[in-house]
């Protein structure tokens, strides 16, 4: 299917207690959704992602978001041998830096679900790390070059 094609749909029934559905209607104007059956679709998609995140091994892509104090001793070289030691997953990654020896780092990522599952516990169980996220998306990027490691000179 191209990207103008629009997917077959089916047209389902729910029921909703009154107030759930005065706050999601409610909800779905300050996001500026055009429909419920839009944000349904949405929230289903999002729950079956996660779902997918938690327990398959299902290629997906998506990004570590780090903040860590990096004055702590070893940090930055710690969370640089734990993405070299994942280097086929890794595809970049993003510092800034933020104010009183804070850094916000972004690892953008793609692979196996269950191992990016284990990148990030690596990752966030790090000493001096203070926040982070594994955020996934079930969309994955295009293959980044045609040539494999493997047969080039």
């Amino acid at each position: 299917m191209d990207n103008t094609e629009k997917p077959e749909l089916t047209r389902i029934s729910i029921s909703l207690p009154g107030r759930l559905l005065s706050e999601f209607d409610q909800m779905l104007d300050v996001r500026g959704f055009d429909s419920r059956s839009q944000a349904i679709s949405e929230l289903v998609s999002t729950q079956v992602t996660e779902h997918k995140k938690d327990i398959g091994r299902d290629i997906m892509a998506g990004t570590i978001n780090l903040v860590y104090d990096h004055s702590t001793l070893g940090l930055v070289n710690k969370l640089t041998e734990i993405q070299h030691q994942y280097i086929n997953e890794v595809i970049s990654s993003l510092h800034i830096n933020l104010v009183d020896s804070q850094t916000l780092e972004v690892i953008l990522v793609q692979g196996p679900v269950n191992v990016l599952n284990t990148i990030a516990d690596q990752l966030l169980s790090c000493r001096g790390v203070i926040s982070g996220k594994l955020l996934i998306s079930a969309a994955i990027l295009p293959q980044l070059h045609p040539m494999s490691l493997t047969g080039s000179n």
